[in-house]
């Protein structure tokens, strides 16, 4: 399956650009991985950038009032949807003020990585982690054990 991941902006700190890379190398082993960065001087705008670079793909929102997902439960998750017929899904990570009430309304699926709430760097790597994580279970790997 090809993951499309969408993010507001680049990483800006030196920890979060060396966290995203490393992740989305090993995550390009298991998944054709694209990735958008886009930008907007408002919520609105950026929001609608995230709509346009997902296209038709499934929209899952990476959102505090989304569903958690335990490692082995996103590793279902994303299996289901390939088994599902879904060639793409596109992960998206809002600017500081989040993603608009209608983006939200349009998404496929709103995903929360917990109640905390987490600089854009940190989530970024937070969510290559979390996808790299997931196929290696898929996969039968030992990673998610260590």
């Amino acid at each position: 399956m090809r993951l499309h991941l969408i993010t507001v902006g680049d990483p800006k700190l030196a920890y979060a650009r060396a966290g995203w890379d490393e992740y989305e190398k090993r995550l390009r082993r298991y998944h054709k991985v694209q990735v958008t960065r886009v930008s907007g001087r408002s919520q609105a705008l950026e929001s609608e950038a995230v709509r346009r670079a997902a296209g038709k793909s499934p929209l899952v929102l990476l959102d505090p009032r989304g569903q958690q997902f335990t490692s082995e439960a996103l590793s279902a998750y994303l299996d289901a949807q390939a088994l599902g017929g879904v060639g793409e899904l596109a992960f998206a990570i809002g600017g500081p003020d989040g993603h608009t009430d209608d983006l939200r309304a349009s998404a496929h699926a709103l995903w929360s990585l917990g109640r905390l709430t987490l600089p854009h760097d940190l989530a970024m790597v937070v969510l290559a982690e979390a996808l790299y994580r997931a196929s290696t279970i898929s996969a039968g790997e030992p990673y998610h054990r260590g």
